[in-house]
């Protein structure tokens, strides 16, 4: 199912991950423990992401900052791309980063 994704212009690998950040399955140029650690990069990230979000909502007493849908790190030449428990290793200069959050977000509600 989400071996699709690796169609995407950039995306270069794309994996699933657990709750608890364990690599369910994944797809692409990395071998498998550089997917267990792309996978738990994610996990760990999302953690930071939602605490910053619910600290945010909490201190300003608006709504709507939580649940963060997704997530971006950008770097020189790639960057790494996140919905739900889904992560992608994406190269910048091929790909579309609102195709490729758009594609995870149909894809992380399956």
């Amino acid at each position: 199912m989400i071996k699709r994704l690796l169609a995407l212009d950039g995306v270069q690998v794309i994996c699933l991950f657990r709750d608890d950040g364990a690599l369910v399955e994944g797809y692409g140029v990395l071998d498998e423990s550089g997917m267990v650690r792309l996978a738990h990069f994610a996990h760990e990230y999302k953690r930071m992401v939602q605490a910053n979000a619910d600290q945010l909502s909490m201190f300003t007493q608006m709504r709507g900052w939580t649940p963060p849908r997704g997530w971006i790190v950008r770097g020189a030449g790639a960057s790494v791309c996140s919905v739900g428990n889904l992560v992608c290793l994406v190269e910048n200069r091929e790909a579309s980063l609102n195709e490729i959050m758009n594609e995870l977000r149909e894809a992380a509600s399956y």
